[in-house]
């Protein structure tokens, strides 16, 4: 059974990226995935501070004390990592991109834990246009970030709409949220 760890990256519990992540958890449960949600905004999640102290000795850890050690331990022992946020500004939430800036952690140098696991996107946003909106800024960080940890970025849904939950209307990216999740889990 492969573990999946989604990574919920709005602040809205109810917002169309968290529709999709659940559409890409069911898809994985469907085929018999362990999924596990981790809503950022309410994890308390501090900016990492750029001591280096996760480095020193490589794997050391962080020296925060906050929402992440959790999830640190889960990623650890999943198969995939599945990046789940709106576009805000031209890329991801601040909640996702503080939590991936922490990754460095795990991910980092000599203590990469993340080499060879698999990453999902799941990015919504207000533009019709994915290059207007942001979105191909946030698919190009992911991009960046799976070659360099050594990552295999499985595949990236993405759609557009306003209103939360308003993404439910579109049947197409509604379906492609949950076929990235069987995928993943097989």
């Amino acid at each position: 059974m492969k573990k999946i760890t989604i990574l919920l990256g709005s602040p809205r519990k109810n917002g169309n990226s968290a529709v999709l992540a659940e559409q890409l958890a069911e898809g994985a449960r469907d085929a018999g995935g362990d999924v596990r949600f981790f809503n950022l905004h309410e994890m308390g999640i501090g900016p990492c501070k750029g001591c280096g102290s996760c480095q020193d000795p490589p794997g050391s850890g962080c020296v925060l004390d906050d929402g992440m050690r959790e999830i640190y331990q889960r990623i650890i022992g999943s198969d995939a990592v599945v990046f789940a946020s709106p576009v805000y500004w031209f890329s991801v939430s601040a909640q996702t991109k503080t939590a991936i800036d922490r990754l460095y952690a795990v991910g980092g140098g000599d203590a990469n834990v993340l080499g060879g696991k698999e990453f999902g996107v799941v990015l919504t946003y207000a533009d019709a246009d994915p290059f207007v909106s942001g979105a191909a800024n946030a698919v190009r960080m992911f991009q960046d970030i799976s070659g360099y940890l050594g990552v295999t970025l499985r595949c990236v849904v993405h759609g557009s709409a306003s209103e939360p939950g308003e993404i439910r209307s579109n049947a197409g990216v509604m379906e492609e949220a949950r076929e990235l999740g069987r995928k993943m889990a097989q």
